[in-house]
């Protein structure tokens, strides 16, 4: 069977049994960043619009953006970045429409969940974010016509149901920041979906894909900050705090770290493994929107946040659920096969019936039909 990251399974285990320390330890180290930098990127967004009062999402987009586009051309000026994949001079122009248009979504998404945190609390916005799955399986189901397992449209119920219990229980509801975070959500899902379409099919190495969606991410997102944002209220920059733009430079080169994360642990491992360690990620920034801005958690939020996260852990192990559930119906199956075969043997109707029943079990069948012959040849003699 392949899995999500183009291995068999057997191929799969042998690579993990036979990866040596160093490379165990890049792993390590490379799932440790990327959680650090998951739990914080949210966090230090959320500090610089509730704390330092930033009231310029769009402009904070465009430049994470402008950031990646910095590191990721010095990775792959020192060829780091393209050890895999194609190059863009051998990208075709449906290609590169393909990552036109997951600029476009990818931009969009990151301005809508920033904008968002303008209006919701930090830990409302995650529990929404831990729906994406859902907006995935129903645009892959409705769009590409992709068939999934029960367990996954199964596990879609606790996970709306959380999703709901939080809405419900948010003290501090507001109704344009949700819309803003349920769009940031649907888009999210779009965007894994035209990821996996550029790296498995098109075959581009992360990275590059990465550099190459931040160029028009970039114009795109300066050009609506300049369009749409109160630029009329904005001070001199020397007149903020410093400590605003240390923050703002933080939180630029923590996005880059975090996508160049996610892309170094689908490397290393699957996707999947990459969406499981998500929900430490939002366990994370729960705690941390206790411990930085104080957020209130009713009993219906908390209820609802672990309604939603066991629903990500059936959605996210669903194949192995379902292949622990197949193993035990086989096993229960021949047990009670064998129990009928023991029932013949063991009725005395006829004895030769449960010989051969016996023989048929244990026997290959050259052998047991050799066997079969000469207990007849017996069966005879005695009579």
């Amino acid at each position: 069977m392949i899995s999500t990251d183009g291995l068999s399974k057997r191929e799969a285990t042998r690579r993990d049994a036979g990866r040596r320390p160093p490379e165990m330890l890049h792993l390590l180290s490379t799932v440790a960043v990327w959680l650090v930098t998951g739990t914080t990127i949210s966090s230090l967004n959320k500090w610089i619009f509730a704390v330092y009062n930033f009231r310029y999402p769009l402009l904070l987009s465009a430049l994470h953006m402008l950031t990646a586009i910095v590191v990721d051309y010095g990775l792959i000026k020192l060829s780091i970045g393209r050890h895999r994949g194609i190059g863009e001079q051998d990208l075709t122009a449906a290609a590169k429409f393909k990552v036109f248009l997951l600029s476009l979504t990818f931009c969009a998404s990151i301005a809508f969940g920033n904008v968002g945190l303008n209006y919701v609390q930090l830990s409302f916005a995650q529990m929404i974010y831990s729906t994406t799955p859902l907006f995935t399986l129903a645009i892959s189901t409705l769009i590409l016509g992709k068939q999934h397992h029960i367990l996954k449209y199964t596990a879609m119920m606790p996970i709306c149901l959380g999703a709901s219990f939080s809405i419900m229980g948010e003290v501090q509801f507001d109704q344009t920041g949700c819309l803003f975070v349920f769009a940031a959500t649907m888009l999210r899902g779009v965007k894994s979906i035209q990821q996996s379409i550029l790296l498995q099919e098109e075959k581009i190495n992360s990275v590059f894909l990465l550099y190459l969606m931040s160029i028009p991410s970039f114009c795109i997102l300066a050009v609506a900050a300049l369009a749409l944002e109160n630029w009329a209220g904005l001070q001199s920059p020397l007149s903020y705090d410093r400590r605003l733009w240390l923050f703002i430079l933080l939180s630029c080169l923590v996005s880059v770290l975090y996508n160049l994360a996610s892309s170094c642990v689908i490397t290393l491992t699957s996707a999947v493994t990459l969406h499981i360690l998500g929900n430490l990620s939002v366990v994370g920034n729960l705690l941390l929107s206790q411990l930085l801005f104080g957020s209130e958690l009713s009993a219906l939020s908390c209820a609802g946040a672990v309604l939603t996260l066991s629903g990500m852990v059936i959605y996210q192990n669903s194949e192995f659920i379902a292949g622990y559930l197949d193993t035990r119906r086989a096993r229960k199956t021949g047990e009670e096969r064998a129990g009928e075969i023991g029932t013949e043997c063991s009725s005395g109707s006829s004895a030769k019936l449960g010989e051969r029943a016996f023989l048929g079990m244990v026997l290959e069948e050259p052998l047991q039909d050799l066997l079969e012959d000469r207990l007849d040849v017996s069966k005879d003699r005695v009579d």
